[in-house]
């Protein structure tokens, strides 16, 4: 009985010391050699993972950076100027600036403004309450209070208060995660550089929307019979800046009746 067990004990060990010998041998043989540039340009990425750059994570556009010609080494908002400089100098091509971005939310119907219609009690998450009846408020194009956007954020820049979501662009990273995290797609990404922000999302007609919040766009239009700049319009009963035209003049803000654009510093993470 005893030979019988020392016998498959030392079978066994003998296939597993076989086994472990052709391993190692098939790694010496079969490895495919790693571009070293792959990791060096790695190591200049931040690591957020937040896939801004269009690719699969830090790893997917590093490996596009080493291995592909003609992508841009300033893709990175996370990463800023600093990661766009360490990677040019890795591969050797001319430095490209970044446009450093912020996330604002589109909505200032906190508690105060904003009606609500239903008291919800369930799961905590703005996904899951948005399924019932569009959330608890009234505007169902508003902030829904739950933090889904808190809970992807890498840097602690977003929290809720008085119902709704605010980003301290102090901390903000311009990964753009919270904006792909919100239900309602209220959270969008502008350059840090520009002040004037459109603080409402809501598309119903104005007498409608000041129904259901005190500081909704009413499509007024004038903000955009004001600018000197032609940077907002007002299409579907909501106005928009084109940033691109936006001087930051602060007209818009001096004569909006409900207060939904905001002047403000909204300089990000990489400008402080």
């Amino acid at each position: 009985m005893l030979e019988a067990i020392l016998y498959a004990a030392l079978s066994v060990t003998v296939i597993g010391l076989v086994c472990a010998v052709m391993l190692v041998i098939a790694a010496k043989f079969m490895s495919v050699p790693e571009n070293e540039k792959i990791k060096l340009v790695r190591e200049c990425l931040p690591g957020a993972n937040c896939g801004a750059c269009g690719y699969t994570g830090c790893d997917g556009y590093a490996k596009a950076l080493a291995e592909e010609e003609g992508v841009k080494t300033n893709l990175c908002t996370p990463g800023g100027d600093a990661a766009s400089r360490a990677i040019s100098e890795v591969l050797g091509v001319e430095f490209e600036d970044t446009v450093e971005m912020v996330a604002t939310v589109r909505c200032c119907g906190d508690c105060n403004t904003a009606g609500d219609k239903a008291l919800y009690r369930g799961i905590e998450s703005c996904k899951a309450a948005k399924l019932i009846y569009g959330g608890e408020k009234m505007c169902t194009f508003g902030c829904l209070g739950y933090g889904d956007c808190v809970s992807v954020c890498p840097n602690e820049a977003i929290c809720i208060n008085n119902g709704i979501a605010h980003i301290d662009t102090r901390k903000c990273i311009g990964c753009g995660l919270c904006a792909k995290a919100c239900p309602n797609t209220l959270i969008h990404m502008m350059p840090d550089v520009k002040r004037n922000v459109i603080s409402c999302s809501n598309k119903e007609k104005g007498a409608v929307a000041r129904t259901k919040c005190k500081n909704a766009c009413i499509a007024c239009r004038k903000c955009e019979k004001t600018c000197p700049s032609g940077a907002i319009t007002v299409a579907d009963n909501l106005a928009s800046i084109d940033y691109d035209k936006c001087t930051n003049c602060g007209a818009c803000d001096d004569v909006c009746p409900v207060g939904c654009i905001r002047e403000a510093d909204y300089s990000g993470f990489h400008n402080n």
